[in-house]
């Protein structure tokens, strides 16, 4: 599986050349389907030397033990991962975030893991204060750059 399309590619190294500090959607969700890790990253860290391939994701990362964090991970190191039936991390093609990073983040810390269910973001979008994004064009490409749901 491709873990970052052309369009993703974009959309998060636009974010990461963004100079100050953006509460950005996520663009995509990756998870290890052989245990509970799950990362939702916003940001591609552009390269710092010409030449170099952008290596350094940002997002909320939850290696399954209870205690997911704001912080980088590496693409490489993603790419690189086995687990035990032999399946490497994927993407998921139906991921569409409908808040900001920080609700994700909110939320993940009350309940100890990444959560995506509609009520436990509402609620943690209701105490930051922060409303969902409207529903986007039914136009849009997905994470997998095709414009059909499965």
């Amino acid at each position: 599986m491709d873990l970052m399309p052309d369009d993703i590619r974009a959309r998060l190294l636009a974010n990461g050349a963004v100079p100050q500090e953006t509460d950005h959607l996520p663009v995509v969700k990756y998870f290890d389907p052989c245990s509970a890790a799950t990362w939702i990253i916003t940001e591609l860290t552009p390269a710092e030397a010409e030449g170099v391939e952008p290596d350094i994701l940002f997002g909320l990362c939850d290696l399954g033990m209870g205690c997911p964090e704001l912080g980088y991970v590496s693409l490489s190191e993603l790419r690189s991962v086995t687990g035990r039936l032999g399946l490497g991390i994927e993407r998921d093609l139906y991921f569409k975030a409908r808040y900001p990073l920080s609700v994700y983040a909110h939320a993940a810390d009350r309940r100890g893991r990444i959560v995506e269910s509609d009520a436990a973001l509402a609620e943690s979008a209701a105490i930051l204060g922060i409303a969902p994004v409207e529903e986007s064009d039914p136009h849009e490409s997905f994470t997998d750059g095709s414009n059909e749901r499965g």
